[in-house]
């Protein structure tokens, strides 16, 4: 009698692609996926996935929520979840982040946090009689 329908349709995950041999200076924000395989210099906000390709390079700051790095980043980069650092990449800069994955092979010359621990470890504490003790 009263029902309301929904006739939104819903969002799809755009994805975008910055090719080889294309340089982009300034700053690029969106809600999908983006792909850089050519040059970026600037800040690259994003809700959705980051993947540098192995030609690719960004020089500035990056947020978005999971990462795969195979080429050159330099900067600031904020990972709320996932980073992938392949073998062919080189990072430089801070770096903060939810996980990491780090190839061998990779060039990881940065200071990184990791948010999300559960708790630090203290050397200097004995296990009380309710932990156990591998």
């Amino acid at each position: 009698m009263f029902s309301k329908e929904n006739n939104e349709k819903p969002k799809a995950m755009e994805r975008n692609i910055l090719a080889k041999n294309t340089k982009i200076v300034g700053d690029l924000s969106a809600e999908g996926d983006f792909r850089i395989d050519g040059i970026l210099e600037g800040t690259l906000t994003t809700t959705g996935r980051v993947i540098v390709g192995v030609d690719g390079s960004i020089t500035g700051k990056v947020f978005c929520e999971n990462a795969d790095i195979e080429g050159k980043f330099s900067g600031e980069l904020k990972v709320n979840k996932m980073l992938t650092i392949k073998a062919t990449a080189s990072i430089y800069g801070d770096v903060v982040l939810g996980k990491l994955s780090v190839e061998p092979g990779a060039t990881f010359n940065a200071s990184c946090a990791m948010r999300g621990a559960v708790k630090e470890l203290n050397l200097n504490e004995r296990p009380t009689s309710e932990e156990k003790t591998a």
